[in-house]
């Protein structure tokens, strides 16, 4: 007899389509074959992860037609299942399963528009969080200054796309003109992806300000930061720049600079 480690393992691998052999031996029928039976749950699991990645991607839904949604997310359900149990969560590999996709290669920008749409359930869910006091900030040294580290509000993230991804997105909206097209050919974006109240914005970014407000997104210190900026944009004002970041409540801690032992002070 199987353990139920191994039983749990068989029955998610049945459900994903695998063998079934395993698993069937363990199945009641009860008026149904072990088969029948397990064809109704797997039925259940594939389309309550369907519907859970059609409302987290309306928009390429809609662009492929719901029911060529259906055939790729099938396809991506089998080789990328969910791995906890909050249905919100699961579909963050959309965009590159889809950027590998064979039937999906002629639509090069969908990937970009899935990643966008990621961006917005990723902020729609985050964690909230009380914007800094810019007072906190006062004292520093410059050096103390160039290696600190600003921590961006949980729902905040950034994408750059050569594609007008944007537009697509507004587009595709209800209420939108249906008659309306949109050039691909108009240019990429750099968007700034945030929840602010109840509800999740998104605007684009001049190169300098997203170059310098990415690097803090990914955890680094203001030196480099300034450094991505400068090379995005010669043009680029530091103190213009943090004043906006700060005004635009974005910033909510601090980790203050690393000492020569390596050690930090968070706010």
């Amino acid at each position: 007899m199987p353990s139920l480690r191994d039983l749990e393992r068989d029955v998610a691998r049945a459900l994903l389509g695998e063998a079934d052999g395993a698993v069937l031996a363990s199945i009641l029928g009860d008026g149904l074959s072990p088969a029948a039976r397990l064809g109704v749950y797997r039925n259940h699991v594939f389309s309550t992860l369907t519907d859970a990645l059609e409302a987290t991607y309306p928009v390429v839904c809609r662009l492929v037609d719901p029911r060529f949604f259906a055939y790729a997310v099938d396809r991506y359900i089998r080789a990328c299942p969910p791995a906890g149990p909050c249905l919100f969560e699961y579909g963050e590999s959309l965009p590159e399963f889809l950027a590998a996709f064979p039937p999906c290669r002629h639509l090069q920008y969908l990937p970009d528009v899935a990643r966008l749409e990621w961006a917005i359930n990723r902020a729609l869910h985050a964690e909230d969080a009380e914007p800094l006091d810019p007072t906190r900030l006062r004292g520093l040294s410059p050096d103390g200054a160039a290696r600190l580290a600003l921590r961006l509000h949980p729902s905040a993230s950034f994408l750059e796309s050569r594609w007008p991804v944007d537009r697509v997105w507004r587009a595709n909206q209800p209420g939108a003109d249906p008659d309306g097209i949109v050039d691909l050919d108009a240019g990429g974006v750099r968007l700034e992806v945030r929840r602010l109240g109840d509800d999740v914005v998104f605007r684009s970014l001049a190169a300098a300000t997203y170059a310098f407000r990415s690097a803090l997104a990914a955890g680094g210190d203001l030196e480099r930061a300034v450094e991505a900026a400068q090379a995005a944009g010669p043009e680029f004002d530091l103190t213009q720049t943090l004043r906006e970041l700060l005004d635009d409540g974005l910033v909510v801690g601090s980790s203050a600079p690393r000492s020569r032992m390596g050690a930090t002070d968070a706010n």
